[in-house]
């Protein structure tokens, strides 16, 4: 196998160059020939221009559907007969309005499960919708919402399982030309995709063209997956692609809704692969010294199963907890992908609907008023005295402009002076990633009946960090950059 760093170092190179033209606009038009105050400089890994499209996502959705929607299993063996797909009243277009409802920014589609069985009537076997009684073999999962998701305005993603239990050739060289004569077919034939998803699950017990065996292969060696990528690359360049090892996005190491509280976006993409039994215990942190920009992906359902299972319907995620997991989620750095499968109706149950609505009003109520705006920003320096980087960067509602600090002070503050007492019980922060992740400690402060009183404090920081506190209403907030590897860069603080 070629080592992974093939392709991130051509990425890295790609970046800096990236970085350093965005940081020359953020500091102003004419900026270099008026001998302005240089921006910082670039430092460890820096984000891809399809992976700062990806953070600004932050929330979309995961659409767990095929044959195992109507086997009422989570995996399925691969022996299934097609006939069992026949969804009575599928509406990818009601999936868009859900997803829409919901503040979503687009939808992932399980193409192909592991069971093999494909959502799409695909060249290449005949395990798929077009041997279903659905829309009398003549209909295309995968065309209905491409053109759902084009007109609610959402986009769209696709995820294509490694391991099929139901094709012949599984564990063979020839399977791998199948999986990417598939992958090519989707990735030329529904548009413009945001994200490709690859999992772990590699090998074991299966129907395989009627063996009925168990096989297994080396998932460090088979997949030959630096080639599989570039074919990502070539068709759907603007696509991240997720999975243990990235190479564009990683998974967060657990299916709870939980990023790490200390979470860093590198990783180093030679040291592991998809499907690494030891990622979830070593490596899913992240960390700072680490050579690759590979942030982390927050999947979680938002039923107990991935699939639709009747008997599931009283265990829908409580508007509370769907809280929760966007705070442990975004609220820590990473995306959230949330799955909503459809039932065997092809519709995304009442219930799961009318909890994601009630999820968004209650998330829209909490941050309606950012008390940020339009505050006083002064702050303990600023880089080079200069305007381009003072104080009142955070609070300009603008994300390509940042409070910066001079080279080798690595530490500052940042105050907000309200017009008067506002209550708050949570402060936004944001880091301008273009110029890497650089915050590793700092601590949110309100000044109360005239003295400072720390009310909450954190670690990493990167594209988004959501701090809660008491109750607190104060004239004054200050935040304390107190540790970074490299002067700070702070984009956003935000009060609500």
């Amino acid at each position: 196998m070629r080592p992974t760093t093939s392709v991130p170092g051509a990425l890295s190179t790609r970046s800096a160059v990236f970085a350093l033209a965005c940081v020359l606009i953020a500091a102003g038009p004419g900026a270099v020939q008026r001998g302005a105050i240089a921006p910082p400089s670039p430092i460890g890994p820096l984000p891809t221009a399809r992976q700062l499209a990806w953070h600004e996502l932050e929330f979309y959705g995961f659409l767990h559907f095929g044959i195992n929607t109507f086997t009422d299993k989570e995996w399925g063996y691969g022996d299934e007969s097609e006939a069992l797909f026949a969804p009575s009243a599928l509406d990818a277009r009601q999936w868009a309005r859900v997803a829409r409802a919901a503040g979503m920014k687009g939808l992932i589609i399980t193409a192909k499960h592991h069971d093999g069985f494909c959502l799409w009537p695909s060249r290449f076997t005949e395990h798929s919708v077009a041997r279903s009684p659905w829309r009398d073999g003549k209909g295309d999962v995968l065309r209905e919402l491409a053109d759902a998701c084009k007109e609610y305005g959402l986009k769209m993603g696709v995820y294509l399982s490694p391991w099929d239990r139901n094709h012949a050739d599984y564990a063979r060289p020839e399977y791998i030309t199948y999986y990417r004569s598939q992958l090519r077919e989707l990735l030329a034939g529904y548009g413009t995709l945001f994200e490709v998803w690859f999992d772990g699950a590699n090998g074991g017990d299966g129907y395989y063209g009627g063996a009925r065996e168990r096989r297994q292969i080396d998932n460090r060696t088979y997949y030959d997956w630096p080639n599989t990528w570039d074919i990502v690359r070539q068709l759907q360049p603007g696509a991240v692609m997720f999975s243990d090892a990235g190479p564009d996005v990683r998974w967060v190491g657990n299916e709870s809704g939980v990023a790490f509280d200390t979470s860093w976006y590198g990783l180093d993409r030679a040291a592991t692969y998809p499907g690494d039994a030891n990622y979830s215990k070593t490596l899913a942190r992240g960390r700072a010294d680490a050579s690759d920009w590979v942030p982390p992906e927050v999947d979680v359902s938002i039923r107990p199963g991935w699939f639709y299972h009747a008997a599931e319907d009283p265990k829908v995620k409580t508007v509370d907890r769907l809280l929760t997991i966007y705070h442990q989620s975004v609220g820590r750095g990473a995306n959230l992908l949330l799955n909503i499968p459809p039932d065997q109706r092809g519709l995304i149950p009442d219930i799961d609907a009318e909890r994601l609505r009630s999820f968004r009003q209650a998330l829209d109520a909490m941050y309606a008023t950012d008390l940020a705006a339009g505050a006083k920003a002064s702050a303990s320096s600023v880089r080079g005295g200069a305007p381009a980087f003072a104080a009142a960067r955070v609070n300009d509602g603008k994300a390509d402009t940042y409070w910066a600090t001079d080279d080798g002070v690595t530490n500052g503050s940042v105050t907000l002076t309200f017009a008067k007492p506002m209550r708050f019980e949570r402060v936004v922060l944001q880091e301008f990633i273009r110029l890497g992740q650089r915050v590793e400690a700092f601590t949110v402060e309100a000044e109360v009946d005239g003295a400072w009183k720390t009310v909450a404090e954190g670690t990493t920081v990167g594209y988004k960090r959501i701090v809660s506190c008491e109750p607190t209403t104060a004239a004054r907030v200050r935040v304390n950059i107190t540790r970074a590897l490299a002067c700070p860069t702070l984009a956003t603080v935000a009060v609500y």
